[in-house]
């Protein structure tokens, strides 16, 4: 399916607008036809997807299986969560909200979406095929920490009073029905929905979240196709150091702007490698650029308020780096 959005760049650029693959101008806009149809498309998608599921599902009882355990634990089941489930800008929004309707903590909210772009499948394949299943565990076990720290300092500091008030007001609704199904001692059960039912509310989910992003979609796109039609080929591999302590932290600022997916920053990573590059710098660069990516934090913009946005673009990059220096600590001097 991903091939259709290709193929539809190719269209448009190349066959009806006559710009060469090779030029910077055919491999700007080229990467943003494809990548703002498909962004578009998945985003239609999984905020549909997700808000017929949470109509669907019984959040509520998420909700009461965390109130009745220690903190610890529920940073950690926030954490592991969000290492088997994929950060991205198209089901950020939902997935958050989906926690806040439920009124589960905001603590725990959050070392999910800490722990979710720092574990995913392709930085742990492409550890596992090329540094074995050790480096891989201590890659995940440092992510998972990171979350659930960073999940309690949030917890700490009530980030709640941050939330957008799209996103407070859903909060405080599950918080209040959560006190209420207390004191009565009963479980909340609502009724259930019908298909019916279902689709309205995940099609209103849909038009209204959609509505409120797809102009910030297109600037992020339209500023990461300017970068990555006119970065000139070879500059990261010339400028992200040999190992040097400075390197990781430079390859985490010089990510920020140069957005990517997963699938995407692939070529990026067997090029840094090829190079010479340190395995850490190489995955804090390319998770810089998946993670805390411009679209990524706009989109975010309209659920949280600018100083717990942040707090999380903050604890991002201080995750980055701490991975890059740990993951070149032990490959280098092994």
């Amino acid at each position: 399916m991903l091939v259709w959005f290709t193929q539809l760049a190719d269209l448009l650029v190349v066959d009806l607008i006559g710009l060469s693959s090779q030029s910077a101008w055919g491999q700007a806009l080229h990467f943003f036809v494809e990548d703002t149809s498909k962004i578009f498309a998945l985003l239609l998608i999984m905020i549909y997807l997700i808000g017929w599921l949470r109509a669907a599902l019984n959040v509520e009882r998420v909700r009461d299986y965390l109130a009745g355990k220690p903190k610890l634990l529920g940073y950690g089941l926030g954490a592991g969560f969000g290492a088997i489930t994929p950060f991205c800008s198209c089901s950020s929004i939902p997935v958050f909200l989906g926690f806040t309707t439920a009124g589960i903590p905001v603590g725990i909210t959050m070392a999910f979406l800490l722990t979710s772009p720092l574990i995913n499948e392709v930085a742990i394949l492409l550890l596992f095929s090329l540094l074995g299943a050790k480096i891989t565990l201590l890659y995940a076990l440092t992510g998972i920490t990171i979350g659930m720290l960073g999940g309690a300092l949030l917890d700490l500091l009530h980030a709640e009073r941050w939330l957008q008030p799209l996103a407070a007001n859903a909060y405080q609704r599950g918080v209040s029905q959560a006190q209420t199904a207390a004191a009565h001692s009963s479980p909340m059960n609502p009724p259930g929905m019908s298909w019916r039912q279902r689709h309205q509310f995940a099609k209103e989910e849909t038009l209204t979240i959609f509505g409120r992003v797809w102009k910030w979609v297109i600037i992020g796109v339209g500023l990461g196709a300017a970068l990555h039609g006119f970065v000139p080929a070879g500059f990261l591999e010339a400028n992200l150091g040999d190992g040097q302590w400075w390197s990781v932290p430079v390859a985490v600022l010089m990510g920020i702007p140069l957005y990517a997916n997963a699938t995407g920053v692939i070529p990026v990573l067997e090029s840094l490698l090829m190079q010479g590059v340190p395995l850490g710098t190489t995955l804090a660069f390319c998770m810089s650029t998946v993670a805390a990516s411009f679209p990524e934090f706009v989109m975010l913009k309209q659920v949280m308020r600018w100083r717990l946005l942040a707090m999380l673009f903050g604890l991002l990059l201080v995750a980055f780096t701490l991975m890059g220096w740990i993951l070149n600590l032990v490959t280098i001097s092994g």
